[in-house]
């Protein structure tokens, strides 16, 4: 396929491991991926001139089902491409442990506002050609050993590379990493700048080259989300690779991928400014900027409020600046908008669990993945405390949901203790854990409750974007100082903090950051919301005015055309 054929001509190619841009594909696990949705989904609509790449993950990630004492038991998501993709006729073939494997593309075309479109090509390895260990390498999304895990980064950088050069795509100017899991890309461009001179070694201007072209985002602080490898295990994948010599990624005996990146970028970046401060002690020495997380406002914003919006902010999808003037939407209407998306969440509760939840009660939202510097538990940390202020407020409820990895044993073990509390703060707070968290569910939630809570223990959450979504709903945030909150708090104006604002705290039992949760509950949060409610329903429209008007991918996909793409 020539590129003159193609829909539009493309100078950027956006590569993540995970992108979740529809609800029945399950090709994301949680916030990385769901940004990357965001994030082409935004592109498209700015007419961004993009091409993202990602594997298809036919088994997903997982199915998650809760027994009736928390225990998590995980079933493959299996979806079948066909049904919702379009199969490409190239195929590229790949060298990997030795072996030929062949690797074929599905597109799914994603549709902008303003007519513009961002094609998205999923990666496969099912083919009858290959052997039957590589005809599942691209199943399962972060499943598998080290080796498993190597060979995916293999097909997305190298074969990504391959496969959209047999598309026609051979006028890219930037290619943009979102995490470490693409960085072998880099090594697919030097190859092509070596192959023009008919050199087996790269020169100073062909790392010169490679870095003028790549773009590298990092996501997290967390030692999980910098993949290394061992280098023989590297060696065993893809044979001798004399040329990583050249790139300053060989640490310890192993290839670092972040490294990988770093050294063969023209611009670093964090997903907020905190995570900058963070990532630039993690790795001194580098220029990593800033360019703070975002959600897609139209996708993420309920029904009720998107109506409301639509009557009184017409633009507001086409420009999300526009958002600041939510400040003047009437109250009533807010309340009642947001209500709809209440009785929406309760109702889905009810069906789902028999929990016997109430529209008219205070509601605290918790929903993200389960891992354990996010702290679930930390909320129901004093069951006796929360049930006294229930008895001095008025009935709370709490709605929990999140999916541990399959190999996290300490994200399980919290999402057990967060459902072993459900019977100690009863009845005066009824409280669910909802299984499968997932695109829909994270829709309802984030809209639905009255309050979002986030404690995260600092500086693990480099951005957090699950608070944003709530924002643009007009649902204030209890959360610590951490990640993006760290930029969108203004205390008793758009939420409240919990904690200091300190990037590395000594707190690491959580003692007192839940002091002051349950301080800012009991004096702040339930005061306001019982007692004030014309002043809660004012911070709603604040949160869609001053957070939801920035906090969107529309503002982040600038950043980057001005900061990382075009400058």
């Amino acid at each position: 396929m020539e590129e003159r054929f193609l829909e539009q001509p493309r100078r950027i190619a956006y590569f993540s491991m995970e992108i979740g841009f529809h609800a029945r594909i399950p090709t994301y696990s949680g916030g990385l991926g769901v940004l990357a949705g965001d994030t082409v989904v935004s592109s498209a609509d700015l007419r961004v001139p993009m091409v993202a790449v990602t594997l298809v993950h036919r088994k997903g990630y997982f199915v998650q089902e809760l027994d009736a004492e928390g225990i998590q038991h995980e079933k493959p998501a299996d979806w079948n491409p066909a049904e919702f993709l379009e199969l490409m006729p190239q195929i590229i073939c790949l060298q990997i442990e030795g072996r030929n494997v062949f690797v074929r593309a599905w597109r799914y075309l994603i549709h902008g506002v303003a007519g513009g479109n961002v094609p998205v090509f999923l990666l496969d390895t099912n083919l009858d050609e290959n052997h039957p260990q590589d005809r599942d390498l691209t199943d399962h999304l972060y499943g598998g050993e080290q080796r498993y895990r190597l060979c995916q980064e293999v097909i997305l950088g190298i074969g990504g590379m391959r496969m959209l050069r047999a598309l026609g795509y051979r006028h890219l100017e930037r290619f943009h990493m979102n995490e470490g899991h693409a960085a072998l890309l880099t090594l697919e461009l030097l190859r092509e700048s070596m192959a023009e001179r008919d050199d087996k070694n790269p020169t100073a201007e062909d790392i010169a080259s490679v870095r003028r072209q790549c773009v590298f985002t990092t996501h997290t602080p967390v030692p999980a989300g910098h993949d290394q490898f061992p280098i023989n295990l590297v060696e065993q994948v893809l044979g001798k690779q004399d040329i990583l010599r050249h790139t300053n990624s060989l640490r310890d005996g192993h290839l670092n991928m972040t490294y990988l990146a770093l050294n063969l970028s023209r611009f670093a970046n964090s997903v907020s400014r905190r995570h900058g401060e963070v990532s630039r002690q993690m790795f001194p020495g580098y220029a990593i900027d800033s360019i703070t997380n975002g959600v897609h406002a139209a996708t993420w914003t309920s029904d009720p409020i998107a109506a409301l919006l639509d009557k009184h902010v017409p633009l507001w999808r086409q420009d999300n600046l526009g958002l600041r003037h939510a400040m003047n939407l009437s109250k009533p209407e807010v309340w009642d908008a947001h209500m709809h998306a209440k009785r929406a969440l309760i109702d889905h509760v009810n069906n789902q669990t028999n929990a016997g939840m109430d529209a008219e009660v205070f509601t605290l939202g918790f929903a993200r993945r389960a891992a354990s510097y996010k702290r679930a538990d930390l909320l129901v940390s004093d069951p006796a405390r929360l049930k006294a202020m229930a008895d001095r407020f008025g009935p709370m409820q709490i709605v929990y949901a999140g999916k541990a990895h399959p190999r996290d044993g300490g994200g399980k073990e919290l999402i057990r203790r967060v459902h072993e509390a459900i019977q100690t703060i009863a009845p005066q707070i009824r409280m669910v854990y909802l299984p499968n968290y997932e695109m829909p569910l994270g829709r309802l939630i984030t809209a639905g409750v009255d309050v979002w809570v986030n404690t995260p223990l600092r500086p693990f959450e480099a951005s957090g974007t699950s608070g944003m979504k709530a924002a643009l709903n007009g649902v204030p945030s209890l959360s610590v100082l951490d990640g993006w909150w760290v930029e969108g708090c203004i205390e008793g104006v758009t939420g409240w903090a919990v904690g200091g604002d300190t990037a590395w705290p000594a707190d690491d039992n959580g003692s007192q950051d839940a002091a002051s949760l349950y301080k800012k509950l009991e004096h702040a949060v339930l005061p306001t919301f019982h007692q004030q409610r014309d002043c809660f329903i004012h911070m709603m429209r604040q949160s869609i005015a001053i957070n939801g008007s920035y906090f969107n991918t529309q503002r982040m996909m600038q950043d980057y055309v001005v900061k990382a793409y075009y400058s």
